[in-house]
């Protein structure tokens, strides 16, 4: 039966300075780094063996896979990179700090923005410095204004569907390097986890989700590699 492990990138530079940072294309921290590396240490020690391996076309989740998959001495594996497991998009709160903004809004209001499930942030305002729509990575992309957790996992799971997902049925191991909310939409989808409780779900950066998988793609046990560092994971369905 096929094992899929997921990676949150490492910290990121934005992540340090406490900004919303979405679909910017923020690169790691030395921190970062350290985390993504660790990774790779901690899947080479569980003796996970994948032979596919998935990211965003995120920098920091792209390095973050670079760097594991070189702790893990299997640089060579093929990798697919694709827009749709970027992180969610924060819209206008794009590129501001955090605490700042809930000075200004309340904290009630940017905790519906970031924790629930189905509201949206304000959309980012076309021709903001922050606006990729003509970064020539999402050539023919329809980018996105703003998005909720909703919306992210509904643009996710076409690419798990079509992609991934043929991979792990064929019995292939899979590691997926992306983002804590394109991940938490994948969580939510494999573990069937009820849309009032998936937001609080929080995935630690690098530190390596090993989920056992059957032939229909069900989780049978999952495991953070970090003990020290895991949260608390959903029940399995």
């Amino acid at each position: 039966m096929p094992t899929l492990a997921l990676i949150r990138h490492g910290q990121s530079q934005w992540n340090l300075e406490n900004r919303f940072t979405g679909w910017w294309d923020a690169d790691l921290t030395e921190k970062g780094e350290a985390e993504a590396k660790r990774a790779g240490e901690l899947l080479k020690a569980a003796g996970f063996e994948p032979r596919q391996a998935f990211s965003s076309v995120q920098t920091r989740a792209i390095r973050t896979l670079w760097l594991s998959l070189t702790a893990m001495g299997r640089v060579w594996l093929p990798v697919e990179k694709h827009w749709r497991l970027n992180e969610r998009h924060y819209g206008g709160l794009t590129g501001l700090d955090k605490k700042q903004t809930a000075e200004k809004h309340g904290d009630e209001q940017v905790h519906i923005w970031r924790r629930s499930y189905d509201v949206p942030p304000p959309p980012m305002e076309a021709g903001s410095e922050f606006d990729l729509s003509k970064d020539p990575r999402y050539d023919g992309v329809d980018v996105p204004a703003t998005e909720s957790l909703k919306l992210t996992l509904e643009r996710v799971l076409p690419f798990w569907e079509s992609d991934i997902a043929p991979v792990l049925k064929s019995g292939t191991d899979v590691v997926i390097a992306a983002h804590g909310n394109s991940l938490r939409a994948l969580v939510k989808h494999l573990f069937n986890v009820p849309d009032e409780t998936i937001t609080g779900v929080e995935i630690p950066t690098g530190n390596p989700l090993l989920i056992e998988l059957d032939a229909s793609l069900k989780p049978t046990g999952a495991r953070y590699l970090d003990e020290a560092r895991a949260t608390e994971l959903p029940t399995l369905p």
